[in-house]
């Protein structure tokens, strides 16, 4: 059973979003603090999660937080991020901050299931993408989708579903140049439109995982003006 944490300080939308889940058949885990999330999400790699419902604004420590610091901690459960504030860059400082997804509140709460839902789905397209196998070789580099792995010299590297994502992505449209508006309506499900130099932030996470040298690129390449190229 897909097991979901929620972590929410509203009473009323708290219950509301259990009985929703629990509706759908998910097995679902509250907690209304956030140093306890905290806690809960850097305890283990992941403590037998499948997703996390995070809400931004708690009163001890905020979603941002909780997010970055499970991240450094090693837990890459995919993270859906609840919060009042709705502008694009509000959305991409929760991406940054570990999120796969972004919802604003007020929310209608078939929304959020339908979000649920799309997020599930997108960790299993990063995993098992229609055009790109389990695993890719790029250079001396193994990149494992099913594992959410990049491997090199017997060592491992955890990506997080928006990683994975991004790089299946160029994967599947290697040797051609991918632009950022393509990226952010593709891979991130954000305004094609906005403005923002996350994605760039999110190529230079993947050279430092992919690139013998991530200041000489060899596979990764930013073509000015027009987007990244994959080479394999």
């Amino acid at each position: 059973m897909t097991r979901i944490l929620v972590v929410e300080d509203e009473e009323h939308l708290a219950a509301g979003i259990r009985f929703n889940l629990e509706a759908e058949d998910y097995e679902v885990e509250m907690i209304s603090e956030g140093t306890t999330a905290a806690e809960r999400l850097t305890q283990t790699s992941n403590g037998g999660l499948d997703l996390v419902i995070l809400d931004v604004m708690l009163p001890d420590m905020d979603g941002l937080e909780i997010a970055r610091r499970a991240r450094a901690a090693g837990n890459f459960t995919p993270i859906l991020m609840l919060t009042a504030r709705s502008q694009n860059q509000d959305v991409v400082e929760g991406l940054e901050a570990g999120a796969d997804d972004y919802l604003a509140k007020p929310f209608d709460l078939t929304v959020l299931l339908a979000r649920v839902n799309g997020l599930l789905r997108r960790r299993d397209w990063a995993r098992n993408g229609d055009d790109a196998p389990e695993c890719v070789t790029i250079g001396d580099v193994e990149v494992d989708f099913g594992a959410f792995e990049v491997r090199k010299g017997g060592e491992a590297v955890r990506l997080t579903v928006l990683e994975t994502g991004l790089l299946r992505w160029l994967v599947q449209n290697a040797g051609r140049v991918v632009s950022k508006a393509e990226i952010l309506e593709n891979v991130w499900n954000v305004d094609p439109g906005t403005e923002t130099r996350a994605i760039d932030n999110f190529i230079l996470r993947l050279r430092r995982y992919i690139e013998p040298d991530p200041s000489a690129p060899r596979h990764l390449h930013t073509v000015r003006g027009a987007g990244y190229r994959l080479d394999i």
